[in-house]
């Protein structure tokens, strides 16, 4: 069994963007969501709150990439699923206030859109260091619109932010699931590494299909509901069967 390596979040640009959006979004709560607009701090809490789930859950899924890759995945598209609620509050942002979000086409989106993140370059021992720095660095290349005093600028730099960081989040989970696909992690693994020695110990034969070794598997169904008979340990990828032939 291999272990993967887990923990490189820092040099993922989801993760970059993400923070920044993060950052972003506070300043954007605590500046514009007064208590006329938010009484009760319900909104700030749940845009601050969307915006750490979406940075943190890349964090985690990174973490435990090592161990299972399906749990990487599921906590990459809980972040993905973040930015799109945080995004959906920018939008209505703009709608309470008779706004709607620039066009692709617009002049002030362009010039976004135009806007790509820095390659990161950390020292060895210095990465924490330096990856904030990064980030801030980067924050600052989007100062002019993320600190600007007019929030609806502020709100529509942001959908554009996301929506970038989404699409990254899609690109990434890609990757993964080819990955999780040709090896899995770790837990995965280890099931494929207990079966397969149930198998030894049974004394099994190879799948006709695939040479894989195989185990004794009962019918549920059939004509002979119960029977024994030898079944792939890759099932359902591959459906090899042999029969369990009776003792001479």
């Amino acid at each position: 069994m291999n272990f993967d390596p887990s923990g490189g979040y820092r040099w993922l640009d989801a993760y970059i963007m993400a923070s920044v959006v993060q950052l972003a979004t506070l300043r954007f709560c605590g500046k514009f969501l007064d208590r006329r607009i938010d009484p009760c701090g319900r909104q700030y809490d749940q845009m601050t709150q969307a915006a750490r789930s979406g940075k943190e859950n890349i964090i985690e899924g990174s973490e435990r990439a090592s161990t299972s890759k399906e749990t990487e995945m599921k906590l990459t598209d809980v972040a993905r699923a973040s930015l799109g609620e945080l995004r959906g509050d920018y939008e209505t942002w703009l709608l309470r206030h008779g706004r709607v979000p620039w066009k692709v086409s617009s002049p002030e989106a362009k010039e976004v859109f135009s806007l790509r993140l820095d390659r990161p370059d950390y020292s060895k021992d210095e990465v924490a260091h330096d990856c904030c720095a990064h980030i801030l660095a980067q924050y600052r290349k989007l100062g002019r619109w993320l600190d600007s005093e007019d929030s609806f600028v502020c709100a529509n730099a942001q959908l554009i932010l996301i929506s970038r960081t989404i699409n990254m989040l899609g690109s990434l989970l890609k990757a993964q699931g080819e990955r999780f696909a040709q090896t899995g992690g770790f837990r995965e693994q280890l099931t494929a590494t207990r079966v397969a020695t149930r198998a030894t110990q049974q004394n099994a034969p190879e799948c006709p299909e695939c040479g894989k070794p195989m185990h004794k598997r009962r019918a549920k169904a059939g004509p002979t509901p119960g029977r024994e008979f030898w079944g792939c340990t890759a099932y359902p990828d591959c459906r090899g069967i042999r029969e369990i032939q009776p003792p001479a």
